[in-house]
């Protein structure tokens, strides 16, 4: 017995080292602009890790609402940087997590050829019901598009035409679905890798409007949620980034 105790010791610590790693699941709330290529990353992330990544899409401003209430996620994805930054200074966030993962654009967008100018002109003649923008008060995006229409002078004249989203995301469907002939929305909802967009569209001047620099924070102190941050920063999750419109910091 005394030969054989070691021998089964061994066999019982080897079969704990070399047995299946437990994959755990984190919840991560993600601006709406972003939707696409979270879930290309996320992907990637799960085959190499086991690990399972579970997406909560939504306004950015309503998703620091809900985690300021508790809502139970381990990272944010927003698309500017003024809640991650308020989050860590109301101690919510991990110091020192917060970085800059893109920088976003708003294009001026219509699924009809020629609906849109490649100068804008579109929104000062005014030859359309509906516009579709995201709620400027909860979404970064929605606020680039009030600032470039009241560079242009039209917010006023065009506020009766106005369809808001609660999101981004709802911007586009309004624009796809035809409840609006053209609307604010996120290139990178239109810049899919692989594809070509289709419609016209129109890319203000980013001096238009302040730049969307869209940050990520660390909201609990979990490893696989650390290990997710870590691999956004990696450079081929860079080049993933960039491949769907976004400018690199």
């Amino acid at each position: 017995m005394r030969a054989v105790f070691p021998s089964l010791m061994l066999a019982l610590t080897l079969s704990i080292a070399t047995g299946p790693v437990h994959a755990d699941a984190i919840r991560v709330a993600v601006a709406s602009n972003f939707a696409p290529a979270i879930k290309a990353l996320s992907q990637q992330f799960e085959q190499q890790t086991g690990h399972r990544v579970q997406l909560a899409f939504g306004s950015t401003g309503k998703q620091y609402a809900q985690i300021i209430h508790g809502a139970p996620f381990d990272a944010f994805f927003a698309a500017d940087s003024k809640r991650p930054e308020l989050l860590e200074q109301q101690g919510i966030a991990l110091p020192g997590s917060r970085f800059t993962y893109a920088i976003g654009k708003v294009v001026l967008w219509s699924p009809e050829p020629g609906r849109v100018d490649d100068q804008g002109l579109v929104l000062q003649q005014g030859e359309f019901r509906h516009l579709a923008l995201a709620n400027p008060k909860l979404a970064p995006y929605g606020k680039a598009a009030e600032q470039i229409m009241r560079g242009q002078g039209v917010w006023s004249t065009l506020r009766g035409q106005m369809v808001r989203g609660e999101n981004i995301g709802q911007a586009l469907q309004f624009v796809k679905s035809g409840n609006a002939e053209l609307g604010f929305v996120a290139w990178a909802q239109l810049r899919q890798p692989g594809s070509t967009v289709t419609g016209s569209w129109w890319t203000p001047p980013q001096s238009s409007y302040s730049p969307i620099t869209q940050q990520a924070v660390l909201l609990n102190d979990n490893a696989v949620a650390r290990q997710l941050l870590a691999f956004v920063r990696s450079d081929s999750a860079r080049q993933l980034i960039q491949s769907y419109g976004y400018t690199l910091p």
